[in-house]
């Protein structure tokens, strides 16, 4: 069974998904404004920016947590989930070398329930100190017609000087990339990994934690070293962050090379259960998870040891995993 038929048994269609996605696009292209556009071309790109005026871009990027809030629910733990909508959202801003600023957060509920409120608040103001954001203000909403039990989200922005925004266009074949490593599943792949894990017990500890701690650590948040890096002498040729389509994030760069990846970071025993589980082979296993590397830097070759001294600050595992090479644009993994 291949991982888009996995996935899709699950009960997600990724092809089904990217159509879609283009057809909201589409439709939402076709707005008329009677004066020009303010945004930058970035297509396809982690984040939108929007000129402010001539020198400065605000960046914007909206996410959510998915199905791993199931997991909550089922736990009954709710304090690390806030983490995830900061997570989400700030990995995203920080792609275009901006630097976040603030996210508004939307709760939907079921029904209000204060001491769930405060436990997801808790995780959000976690989330805030780790990104270096702030959160002023959000929305609670009680629709127990539409939702049965919750989602949240988060709407986050940032500054950028324009003439700084990094897109993976400057990209070369010779250019290093270097992997920093996930924190575990993230929040993407959920359906597919509790479908795969179904039957067994969250106290399950097989993998020496509890299955529930495990499928609950949250997002790994990489504002701060991304920031030190940007900070540092090091150029910056290009940023991903690795959600769902792991190593495929790359291709979200605006350059034509082809990436090879010839010595990635380690998945955690975790994603070895769900590809046992599900059956699902390795090189699709890629193609659904981060596999152990949440985000990844392309910086020039001459540059490779600026950047690690930098980066192993904050992530002693993080090193080069493959390089740009001159080619089509994809992606070779081995």
């Amino acid at each position: 069974m291949s991982g888009e038929d996995a996935y899709a048994k699950a009960g997600v269609s990724q092809s089904d998904a990217d159509l879609a996605v283009s057809r909201l696009v589409a439709a939402l292209a076709s707005a008329q404004l009677g004066r020009p556009s303010r945004q930058v071309d970035l297509k396809g790109h982690y984040a939108a920016v929007i000129r402010l005026d001539e020198k400065t871009g605000i960046a914007l990027s909206t996410d959510g947590v998915g199905t791993k809030l199931l997991v909550a629910e089922e736990l009954g733990r709710f304090d690390t989930v806030g983490i995830d909508c900061i997570a989400m959202n700030v990995n995203d801003i920080i792609c275009v070398g901006a630097e976040p600023l603030a996210m508004l957060d939307y709760l939907a509920v079921e029904k209000a329930d204060p001491e769930m409120c405060e436990q997801i608040g808790v995780g959000l103001a976690r989330g805030a100190e780790l990104a270096g954001i702030e959160i002023p203000g959000g929305e609670l909403a009680q629709i127990g017609d539409l939702v049965k039990g919750f989602d949240i989200a988060g709407a986050c922005f940032g500054t950028v000087a324009l003439d700084s925004i990094i897109d993976g266009s400057a990209v070369t074949p010779g250019d290093v990339v270097i992997g920093l490593p996930s924190s575990g599943i993230h929040s993407n792949g959920y359906t597919l990994a509790r479908s795969a894990l179904d039957g067994i017990a969250m106290d399950d500890d097989r993998l020496g934690r509890p299955l529930g701690e495990i499928l609950l650590e949250p997002t790994e948040i990489y504002v701060k070293p991304v920031m030190d890096l940007l900070a540092s002498p090091a150029r910056v040729h290009g940023l991903a962050h690795l959600t769902s389509g792991g190593l495929d994030n790359l291709l979200r760069l605006k350059a034509e090379v082809t990436y090879e990846i010839t010595d990635p970071l380690a998945p955690q025993p975790i994603f070895e259960l769900i590809a046992e589980r599900a059956r699902v082979p390795e090189d699709e296993m890629y193609e659904v998870f981060n596999m152990g590397c949440g985000f990844c830097v392309v910086v020039p070759a001459e540059d490779e040891e600026a950047a690690l001294a930098v980066l192993r600050g904050h992530y002693p595992e993080a090193r080069r995993i493959g390089q740009a090479t001159a080619g089509e644009a994809r992606v070779i993994r081995g």
